[in-house]
C-alpha cells in the first residue's frame, strides 16, 4: 500500500490529474492484479450474506416499493430482483435500486468501521445487476467486488464523513463506480469521470441516521448505488463530469469536509499489488447496527451471571465515543429510548439491544422489534435504566491500525439493588473475525437457510449456497440464476404492481 496525500487546491492552482484521488481511484479500478483465492472465497460469502438478508426482508414496505421501481423498468436481457427468479429482467440500475434496498432493509450484513462507517456489502447488488444485464462471469464480477471494497475500505480508513455530518454512503458511490469499471473493463479516463460524478451526485448529510431514523435507511446505499451506475453509463457514452471532485476549490474536501487546509492520507495498493481489503471486514449475527454485535454477546454472557434482572437498578455501557454518539445516549435522541420510535431507530439503539439480549438471550429480525415486545414492562424499565459514556482507551482500541487489535465493544457495569455490581467486557462480537465463534462458510450457509430457508424450499437453498460457493466458476447464465426464487413469488408482485406512487 502507498499512502497518497490528498488536499484542496489553492485558488488558481490546478493539480495534475494524475495527483488526483479520483485519478488514483481509477487506476486502482484498472490494474487487472489477480485475486486472491482467500479473497475469492470471501466475496462468494458476501454474495451469500447479501441474499440471506435480502429474501429476510421481502414483504417489508421499503423493499416491495423499491421491488415496484424495478417492474416499472423492464428490460430483455436486463437484472433479476431478488425473489422473482430469472424470467422477470429490469434495468439494471433499477435492480440496484431493488435489491439494494432489500439488502440494506434489515441492517443485517456486513460492516466496516474506521475513521468512518461502512457497509460495503452495498457494493454488491448493483455490480451483480450490472455483471447480469452486461453478460459477465463469475470470475469477472468476483474481480469487481474486490476492488469495489478496496476502493470502500480504504477511503473509510482514511476520510471521516461522519465528523462533518455526511452519510457514508458518499464512500459508496465512488466504490461502486470503481468496481463497475473493473467489471467492464473500462479505460481509466472513463472510470475517473464516472467516480467523480458518483462522488458529486451522491452526497448527502447524515441526517438519515440521526433523531427518528426513517425508512430511508434502507434506501441511501441503493440510490448511490443507482447514482454510481448512471455516472458510468454517462462516463461510457463520452460524458464528462465536475472534477476535480474531491480536491476542487469548490469541491468536497474544502467545502464539506475539512477545509481548504485540510489534508487527508488515504492508502491505496500499488500497481500489482492484490486487493485484500474485503478480508478485513466483517458480517453480523444479529439484526442490529454493528457496534451493538459486541453489546448483544455481552448482554448474553451476564444473563447467567445476574440471574434476577428485577434487581438490576443501573448499567452503564463504557465504549468507544463512536459508539456512545451514534447509537448510545452520548447521541442526545430521545428517540432512542422511545418505544414507540421506528425500527430503524431501535437497532440504532444499544440500550434497547442491550435490555432485549439481557430478557431473550438474542436479538431476532422480527421478534425484538414487534409492538409487544418493544412495550413490555420490564423491557421498558432495563431499557431507561441504561446509559453509555465513553473512555478514550476504548476510543483508541477502535482506531487501532492493527485489524487483529481493533475492538468494538465494551464494558458493562450492572449496579444491583443489594449495591453490590456485575462488571464484564468484550472487545468484539463473538462472529468477528477474532471472536470467540468467527463466521466461516458454514455459518453464512446456516445464515442464509435460516433466513430464507421457509420461502425458498431446501433444493434452492442447496442450489443457491453451492453457486456462491462456486462463483468464480461460473457463467454468465450462473450469474443470471444467482438471484434465488421465493415461493410466494407471486405475492411479492401482487404486492408491487399494487403500490401506487406517481410514477
Amino acid at each position: 500500500m502507498r499512502a497518497w496525500d490528498v488536499r484542496a487546491q489553492r485558488p488558481g492552482e490546478r493539480l495534475p490529474r494524475e495527483e488526483e484521488l479520483a485519478w488514483r481511484l481509477a487506476q486502482v479500478a484498472a490494474d487487472p492484479v489477480p485475486v486472491e483465492p482467500a479473497v475469492a472465497e470471501m466475496v462468494g460469502n458476501r454474495v451469500l450474506d447479501d441474499l440471506a438478508v435480502a429474501v429476510g426482508a421481502l414483504g417489508r414496505p421499503p423493499v416491495t416499493h423499491a421491488l415496484a421501481a424495478g417492474l416499472a423498468a423492464p428490460r430483455p436481457g436486463g437484472a433479476t430482483l431478488v425473489g422473482l427468479g430469472p424470467l422477470v429482467r429490469v434495468r439494471a440500475e433499477w435492480a440496484a435500486w431493488a435489491n439494494g434496498t432489500a439488502v440494506r432493509e434489515l441492517d443485517f450484513h456486513d460492516t466496516f468501521l474506521a475513521a468512518d462507517f461502512s457497509h460495503p456489502g452495498d457494493t454488491i447488488p448493483p455490480l451483480l445487476a450490472l455483471a447480469q444485464q452486461a453478460g459477465r462471469k463469475g470470475e469477472e464480477l468476483v474481480r469487481a467486488v474486490a476492488t469495489a471494497y478496496e476502493v470502500q475500505v480504504d477511503l473509510t480508513k482514511a476520510i471521516d464523513l461522519h465528523s462533518h455530518r455526511i452519510d457514508h454512503v458518499a464512500h459508496l458511490a465512488p466504490a461502486v463506480a470503481a468496481g463497475a469499471g473493473t467489471l467492464l473493463g473500462l479505460d481509466p479516463a472513463v472510470i475517473y469521470q464516472a467516480i467523480n460524478q458518483a462522488v458529486h451526485c451522491s452526497t448527502a448529510t447524515r441526517q438519515s441516521r440521526k433523531g427518528r431514523i426513517s425508512s430511508w435507511k434502507a434506501s441511501a446505499p441503493a440510490h448511490a448505488s443507482k447514482v454510481a451506475l448512471e455516472a458510468v453509463d454517462r462516463a461510457v457514452r463520452g460524458e464528462t463530469a465536475p472534477a476535480p471532485i474531491y480536491e476542487g476549490e469548490d469541491g468536497v474536501l474544502a467545502w464539506l469536509l475539512g477545509g481548504p487546509e485540510a489534508c487527508y492520507s488515504v492508502a491505496l495498493p500499488e500497481p500489482g499489488e492484490p486487493k485484500r481489503a474485503i478480508l478485513e471486514t466483517y458480517t453480523k449475527e444479529y439484526s442490529a447496527e454493528y457496534q451493538a454485535q459486541a453489546f448483544i454477546d455481552l448482554a448474553r454472557r451476564l444473563r447467567s451471571r445476574l440471574g434476577d434482572l428485577g434487581a438490576v437498578t443501573h448499567i452503564t455501557l463504557v465504549t468507544s465515543d463512536h459508539t456512545h454518539t451514534v447509537i448510545g445516549t452520548g447521541s442526545k435522541d430521545p428517540e432512542k429510548l422511545d418505544p414507540d420510535a421506528s425500527r430503524e431507530t431501535l437497532d440504532h439503539s444499544v440500550m434497547y439491544l442491550f435490555a432485549v439480549a439481557l430478557e431473550d438471550g438474542t436479538v431476532h429480525h422480527e421478534a425484538s422489534y414487534t409492538y409487544e415486545r418493544r412495550h413490555r414492562p420490564s423491557t421498558l424499565r432495563l431499557w431507561r435504566s441504561i446509559e453509555t459514556v465513553e473512555d478514550p482507551a476504548w476510543t483508541e482500541r477502535y482506531h487501532d491500525p492493527d485489524p487483529a487489535k481493533r475492538a468494538f465493544g465494551g464494558r458493562a457495569v450492572v449496579d444491583l439493588a443489594d449495591g453490590t455490581q456485575v462488571v464484564e467486557e468484550l472487545a468484539v462480537a463473538d462472529a468477528h473475525p477474532s471472536g470467540a465463534r468467527p463466521f466461516g462458510p458454514e455459518e453464512y450457509a446456516a445464515k442464509f437457510e435460516a433466513l430464507a430457508g421457509e420461502r425458498c424450499g431446501p433444493d434452492e437453498c442447496r442450489r443457491v449456497v453451492d453457486q456462491c460457493r462456486r462463483l468464480p466458476s461460473l457463467d454468465a447464465g450462473g450469474l443470471v440464476e444467482l438471484n434465488p426464487a421465493v415461493h410466494d413469488a407471486g405475492t411479492l408482485l401482487w404486492e408491487a404492481l399494487g403500490s401506487r406512487g406517481i410514477l
